[in-house]
């Protein structure tokens, strides 16, 4: 007797009328048409509608969330006073409060079939309240949401006072991922000196690494570049990442020639932050006005693992949000330009199969198995599903039913329809 039997799915390789089959928290079988003599305890006809494996969030700063208008709001839009705001607010900080917004954040998150969120923490507190704070919600939160934590120094590894130390200590303490932000050193120097300290910190203790990378308009931050040789030098393959190298934006094109199969070569993958990158880049410009976004698909099509982020919820930098891949998807086409019927299935991607490369997660996807963790949408395939940014039907964790939301259909008042083709709206 099987846990859970889905019929009549679509999946996201364009496959439909499948049945996926689930015992003990795994897929065990995924055919096309109805499993002969499959008996649950639980059935679901999908209606049509698809089946994915739920979404990832690469890239979020738990800490901060929710915090939006603490001490104040920022008035300029600019990362530079989100980072000052961040270092007015964390004096202020208490342990339980940032546990209680992060748990609303992570009830948010499942809502939206989101159960896997790479969260960087800030290190340069020393009393690493924050990190204290995030590895309870991690504990708290492991029943449902797989939460990797990176140690980000958000002032500075080598600009602020022991901030190797306190680096070191939030990993000994558990986090997962060595982070570092070496655009925001003081100098070109120590950014380039920084990642190549944080590179080696995580060769020695068998870590993934994650970088803010180039958050800048400025064409020539190019600490991707020693990023992409440290990782070759530290044989450091295919467990790097840079985020946001939103200076690539800028850059001159005949050096993207050359740094995109740098990249590419050395295994590095990159998160892009659509809602983000495209709010806080292009603060100084006049018009025409840069997007500010990495350049996404010239990544993609070098054979460089592209995901996406949503990076803040309500916080110091951004004050909108709600917790939803689909949305930052749909931003990410538009900014990309990625509206092909190839680019958009792409961004659809960018939040699911890419993202869990990434973060590394064992058993994701819709395989036999596979964790039987996904979500039902209200669409038909993956470029309605962002188009409509689909409401999630169900949500299931390991077989298990976590959310479900009632089909939504308008009801038009109308006198007269005229005839025609009807689209699900």
């Amino acid at each position: 007797m099987l846990d859970l039997l889905i019929t009549n799915a679509s999946l996201p390789d364009g496959r439909t009328g499948m049945s996926v089959a689930v015992q003990a928290g795994r897929i065990t079988a995924v055919a096309e048409g109805a499993i002969s003599d499959a008996q649950a305890h639980e059935t679901v006809d999908a209606g049509g509608y698809l089946l994915s494996p739920h979404f990832i969030d690469p890239h979020f700063h738990m800490d901060a969330t929710l915090s939006y208008g603490l001490p104040r709001v920022n008035e300029s839009g600019t990362l530079l006073e989100g980072i000052a705001l961040w270092g007015e607010l964390k004096p202020t900080l208490l342990a339980d409060a940032i546990i209680e917004r992060a748990l609303t954040y992570c009830d948010w998150a499942v809502a939206k079939g989101l159960l896997a969120i790479r969260s960087h923490v800030d290190t340069s507190d020393p009393s690493l309240l924050a990190v204290d704070a995030l590895l309870e919600v991690k504990r708290l939160v492991a029943p449902y949401i797989d939460l990797q934590l990176v140690a980000f120094p958000q002032d500075g590894v080598l600009r602020s006072p022991g901030g190797v130390e306190n680096l070191k200590r939030a990993l000994d303490k558990g986090v997962d991922v060595v982070g570092g932000i070496p655009h925001f050193e003081r100098t070109m120097a120590d950014g380039a000196a920084s990642v190549k300290l944080l590179c080696e910190i995580a060769a020695e203790r068998g870590l993934l690494t994650d970088m803010h990378c180039d958050e800048s308009d400025d064409p020539l931050s190019r600490h991707i570049e020693t990023l992409a040789f440290e990782t070759q030098r530290l044989g450091l393959q295919g467990r790097v990442n840079g985020s946001h190298c939103t200076s690539m934006h800028s850059m001159d094109n005949y050096y993207v020639s050359k740094l995109l199969p740098l990249i590419a070569g050395s295994g590095v993958s990159v998160i892009a932050n659509p809602l983000i990158n495209i709010t806080l880049q292009g603060r100084h410009d006049t018009y025409p006005k840069r997007r500010g976004m990495t350049r996404v698909p010239e990544l993609m099509a070098a054979g460089v693992n592209v995901a996406f982020g949503h990076d803040c919820v309500m916080d110091p930098w951004y004050g909108m949000g709600s917790g939803d891949m689909l949305e930052v998807a749909h931003m990410g086409l538009h900014v990309a330009q990625m509206t092909s019927q190839t680019g958009i299935r792409a961004c659809f991607d960018a939040v699911t199969v890419n993202a869990a490369k990434v973060m590394h997660l064992d058993h994701y996807g819709l395989e036999v198995g596979c964790d039987a963790s996904f979500v039902l949408l209200q669409a038909r395939d993956k470029i309605e599903a962002i188009r409509l940014r689909a409401n999630r039907l169900k949500v299931w964790r390991k077989g298990v039913l976590l959310a479900e939301t009632p089909e939504v259909q308008a009801k038009l008042k109308l006198a007269e329809r005229p005839a025609g083709v009807r689209f699900l709206v």
